[in-house]
């Protein structure tokens, strides 16, 4: 298995932290590694989304878990390989949450592929997350 964590600290209430998750069709907003994205139903364990990276091939995504305020899990299959990806929020005290983002990658010839393809995956997510936390922040004013 390879795997990567990255948190971040905030202010942010959980709330608004999921309201900007849940708005798939809204990711770009934070996600600068998205320049189309299409929710094929309700934010919901078994939905599909469509996300296209700028100058790249579309990647599906299956939403593999959702606990409303607490976290939610995407996957995608790249042959015989899952990336699969926990957003979780943490409450560290009254006023202060952790936001988590966790890829692992599993499957045949991971020891190989994991090492390759997770580092870019997974290079922009300290920028994301910043993003996605201020703007989360910026809904407490």
């Amino acid at each position: 298995m390879w795997e990567y964590e990255h948190s971040i600290e905030t202010s942010a209430a959980p709330e608004a932290i999921w309201r900007l998750w849940s708005d798939v069709e809204n990711w770009g907003a934070w996600n600068t590694e998205i320049e189309k994205i299409e929710m094929h139903g309700p934010f919901a364990t078994g939905t599909q989304i469509t996300m296209t990276p700028p100058g790249d091939d579309p990647v599906i995504l299956r939403i593999a878990e959702v606990v409303e305020d607490e976290l939610f899990v995407d996957e995608a299959r790249f042959d015989a390989l899952l990336l699969r990806t926990t957003h979780r929020i943490d409450r560290i005290d009254q006023d202060r949450i952790r936001v988590v983002y966790r890829m692992e990658i599993t499957g045949t010839s991971v020891d190989e592929a994991g090492p390759q393809i997770g580092p870019g995956i997974t290079a922009d997510w300290p920028e994301t997350m910043a993003s996605l936390v201020s703007l989360a922040e910026r809904a407490l004013r």
